[in-house]
């Protein structure tokens, strides 16, 4: 089968489409022949080495991707709750067995059935982004309906998906993005916007309930201004595993009497992925692709990724749908 691997850490010089073994899947596996991979930027990270939170694990060579939707070609011995043809979507195994192939072989428990509104290209654009999204808000950050969120950088695969995913919960919902996507939020149910190379957040918002940072900044500072909105007792919850808390932000959280969360794993795979595919197929959210590539222009999905100005998910194209 055709895979995108890395042999070595670098550039997008080093992405390879190469023809290797179809992987056997193990007894609590499944085996899915894949239509389409979402481009994250954890992708990109690894290919170049990782951070601090991934190299450790990193082991050469590999198969990138952590997005995959398609078809079940086979099922392990211990696999009860989904079979062969079921149409699927979730994450392979992390790290190495990547979705940037033909064929993956991953978890059963990673994946759920796909949403049945969709196509193959929108549901890769759902797994990894959705099950952040969901873990921030609802796992770690405790979202209730009737509560305020306000997420920062909020138009981005994350983001985009965690406004909906809010306000379907019923919580009131703030988001900030440059001034070319604001009303791109509006679109997506955001009951406010805020314009983060303009105006300053710090200074008109208050009382959050939870803080949601999508942002890519490696920043104390810019944490600092999340907290100042929380209300006594709140919760800020960030993507940037790798960046842990100084102690200037663990003492402007205590001081709030808030607590502070990073989004090491995801958990509740299937759960979550039941639960958008529902509202995916209810027309309660909406899955926001911005550009496709074939699986050769991996490359060019790389850098598209890194200029962190996407609007929604890239996705590869691995095969045509029938």
């Amino acid at each position: 089968m055709k895979a995108v691997r890395i042999n070595e850490f670098g550039g997008t010089e080093v992405l390879k489409v190469e023809d290797i073994e179809r992987p056997v899947p193990a007894e609590d596996e499944i085996l899915v022949k894949v239509y389409a991979s979402g481009v994250n930027p954890v992708d990109w990270v690894v290919r170049q080495g990782g951070n601090d939170f991934l190299k450790s694990i990193l082991k050469l060579p590999m198969t990138l991707g952590w997005d995959a939707a398609g078809i079940i070609e086979e099922v392990g011995s211990k696999v009860t709750d989904l079979k062969k043809g079921d149409a699927v979507y979730g994450i392979p195994n992390f790290p190495g067995d990547g979705s940037y192939a033909e064929y993956v072989a991953a978890k059963a428990d990673q994946f759920a059935r796909k949403p049945k509104s969709i196509s193959f290209i929108e549901a890769a654009g759902v797994p990894l982004t959705g099950l952040v999204a969901c873990n921030g808000l609802f796992e770690l950050g405790k979202l209730q309906a009737g509560q305020r969120v306000f997420i920062h950088a909020a138009s981005g695969g994350v983001g985009s998906l965690a406004v909906q995913l809010a306000k379907a919960k019923g919580a009131y919902v703030i988001g900030s993005a440059s001034a070319g996507n604001l009303e791109f939020l509006k679109q997506i149910g955001a009951d406010e916007v805020i314009d983060y190379k303009t105006q300053h957040f710090e200074d008109l918002l208050q009382d959050m309930d939870v803080v949601f940072d999508c942002t890519p900044l490696r920043d104390d500072q810019e944490r600092l201004k999340g907290i100042s909105i929380l209300k006594k007792g709140g919760i800020f919850v960030s993507v940037n595993v790798d960046f842990p808390f100084g102690e200037e932000v663990k003492n402007a959280l205590a001081k709030k009497d808030a607590k502070g969360e990073l989004i090491y794993l995801q958990i509740n795979h299937r759960l979550w992925l039941d639960e958008m595919a529902k509202l995916i197929d209810e027309g309660k959210v909406k899955v926001i692709v911005s550009k496709v590539y074939p699986l050769e222009q991996v490359a060019e999905a790389h850098l598209e990724s890194a200029t962190w100005h996407v609007r929604g998910k890239l996705v590869l194209e691995v095969r045509k749908e029938n």
